[in-house]
């Protein structure tokens, strides 16, 4: 069965406790403290398995647990480190964080291997702890706590062009003749459940194209089924609408383009916003298909989106349709949409260590410094125009503007953050 979605519950492995004991031996009267280290806790990873297309693994189990580190043992023996957790996703997948909806990670593009919960560090036994002035320490470190996140997973699927339309209008039949692929055709509303991908391939070229689900009015707000498959048209490039030319069941073609671009703008407004062309399709029992044509391209190719009339099943128009949609795909070769990071477990969780804001006199600079800053330095592209934004909205969502305007911070100061430099204004 196809799952696009599931939310489940992940746990690193908790750090293991350092030990406290003394060595023992006869004939030593008094032996020095020698408690082991505690091992490392496991930790939690997503990875991108590209067999895998849905995400019906984890429709059923939703709870996942690294392993604990192992307490340090006498004799300065170190615990046993817990055993990682790989979690196979397909490719296309995104992790965010349940609560809030903030995106953790995309697994998209390079990313293929994401650490998401980094297990407790061991604890360090009583043999590090003695002194000239202790030397029988009686305590040891404990290990650090485990990390629990629940998430939702949403499957975006990845392809080049994104084949819309109405029911019944002919897509499956269409992916059929052009691709590989084996969908399930049928003359009735909505006989296909789950996306389909598959593997156009001309000479010179080729790409990926993906069968959505056929929409209705109404879709972008729940209606139908449409809601559930509209995500998997975001990371596309090209659109093919494919409509009935020979309004088989009453439907005007021209309206039916306007009525899935609504549907699109209302859902993701951007996504009008890519290259478009028309698949008129059942030419082959069309009565008028010179008017039908005719009025496609007089309402569209006057605003360059252009008209293809075809059968999908006798084949005609498909071959010239596909070399021009291939010849759009490498025009447009920029990489689909990839979501940022919002949420990050390591520092996003309570109980993180709280950050400083200060004013060094000597040089004259504000100082904000902490974990989740250096952390969030790290994460954030500040040469983008996106990470810089979300940057900026950090700082004002954590009040550390509000810190810096308690501090008495004017327009044109500077602001140092772990060798990085800024000059503040409003």
């Amino acid at each position: 069965m196809f799952a696009d979605q599931a939310v489940i519950k992940i746990r690193s492995g908790k750090g293991g406790d350092g030990h406290v004991s003394f060595h023992r031996e006869k004939f030593v009267a008094a032996g020095g403290p020698d408690g082991g280290d505690g091992g490392d806790g496991g930790s939690v990873y997503f990875v991108v398995d590209k067999g895998m297309n849905t995400l019906r693994d984890y429709r059923y189990k939703r709870s996942f647990s690294a392993t604990d580190g192992e307490e340090g043992g006498k004799n300065k023996c170190h615990g046993k480190n817990g055993q990682d957790i790989f979690l196979k996703v397909p490719e296309g997948t995104v992790i965010r964080e349940q609560n809030s909806g903030k995106v953790i990670q995309d697994m998209s593009g390079d990313m293929e291997k994401f650490l998401i919960l980094k297990g407790g560090k061991g604890g360090i036994g009583n043999m590090h702890f003695a002194t000239s002035t202790m030397q029988v320490p009686q305590y040891a470190k404990p290990g650090q706590e485990a990390m629990e996140l629940t998430v939702s997973l949403e499957l975006k699927c990845i392809a080049d062009v994104g084949l819309v339309g109405f029911p019944n209008v002919g897509k499956s039949t269409f992916l059929s003749r052009v691709t590989n692929a084996k969908p399930k055709v049928a003359d009735y509303h909505f006989t296909t459940l789950e996306p389909n991908l598959g593997v156009v391939d001309i000479e010179g070229g080729g790409f990926v194209i993906a069968d959505i689900p056929g929409l209705i009015e109404g879709a972008s707000n729940g209606a139908g089924l449409g809601l559930e498959f509209l995500r998997h048209i975001e990371r596309t490039r090209v659109l093919i609408h494919l409509v009935d030319a020979a309004s088989v069941e009453g439907r005007d073609p021209v309206e039916d383009v306007y009525a899935i671009n609504r549907e699109l703008s209302s859902y993701r407004v951007d996504i009008t916003k890519k290259v478009q062309v028309i698949a008129a399709n059942k030419l082959d029992v069309a009565d008028d298909r010179d008017a039908v044509i005719k009025r496609l391209k007089d309402e569209f190719e006057k605003g360059e989106t252009k008209v293809f009339p075809i059968s999908a099943v006798t084949g005609e128009g498909v071959k010239e349709l596909l070399y021009y949609v291939d010849s759009l795909v490498k025009e447009h070769r920029e990489p689909g949409a990839v979501f940022e990071q919002e949420y990050f477990p390591e520092f996003d969780r309570p109980g993180q260590e709280p950050f400083t804001v200060t004013y060094d006199q000597k040089d004259g600079v504000y100082v904000v410094e902490g974990p989740r800053i250096e952390k969030m330095l790290g994460y954030t592209n500040l040469q983008s125009e996106k990470g810089f934004l979300f940057f900026q909205k950090f700082l004002k969502d954590n009040n550390i503007l509000d810190e810096l305007e308690a501090l008495g911070i004017s327009e044109g100061d500077t602001v140092r953050m772990y060798g990085h430099e800024f000059d503040y204004y409003r």
